[in-house]
């Protein structure tokens, strides 16, 4: 794919979103196929854990899943439309509008997910994100991720539009999670019980 065309979806991913909140919110699947990953994610956290939700949309249907287990949730996204959304549905939760490369966050985590999220930032963006991120995760907690299979750039649709997506290598992302402090890593490529999605599960930060 030409650089300029892989350049011109990352400089607009972000107003599709803000145009496209409304058509996203109502393609997004809510049948819940992500829910054995979810829940591998909350083995070992805390009852009512305090989890990071990053780029979370307008909130279905993870962050739904996860109040309703009586989590603590803080969702960030940077498309205000999306945010609107899910503060909407779900006022008790905290919605932030934030850019994930420009983080301010208060306190610490039990657990920080990106699902379709984070991989809407470049690699090099996306090195410095992952030990950002775990320095806000307590002792023992958990963060994951849905990326690409391998290194590379590609684009993709949301609403007809074009946005921006990148990955590291698998083996990439085991090193920087193994270098912020996390015991056990899975990458599953391609995972066809959740519609083909690779996850990235990193659990049992070091203190």
């Amino acid at each position: 794919m030409k650089r300029m065309d892989l350049d011109t979806a990352k400089a607009q991913t972000k107003e599709v979103y803000q145009r496209q909140a409304g058509v996203w919110d109502t393609q997004r699947p809510r049948s819940l196929y992500e829910r054995p990953w979810l829940d591998r994610f909350l083995d070992g956290l805390p009852e009512c854990a305090r989890l990071l939700d990053l780029g979370c949309g307008a909130g279905e249907p993870l962050a739904h899943y996860f109040l309703s287990k009586g989590h603590d949730l803080v969702g960030v996204d940077y498309s205000q439309a999306m945010i609107d959304l899910a503060n909407a549905r779900f006022p008790s939760a905290e919605w932030l509008v934030q850019d994930m490369r420009m983080l301010h966050l208060e306190g610490d985590f039990d657990g920080v997910y990106s699902w379709d999220g984070s991989f809407h930032l470049t690699r090099d963006e996306q090195r410095a994100l992952i030990p950002a991120l775990a320095a806000h995760i307590r002792p023992g907690g958990a963060m994951m991720m849905t990326v690409g299979t391998g290194d590379g750039e590609v684009t993709g649709t949301v609403g007809g539009e074009t946005v921006y997506h990148a990955s590291l290598s698998p083996d990439e992302y085991r090193a920087l999670l193994s270098l912020a402090g996390f015991d056990k890593i899975i990458f599953t490529p391609e995972d066809k019980n959740c519609a083909g999605r690779s996850i990235l599960l990193a659990t049992g930060r070091r203190d």
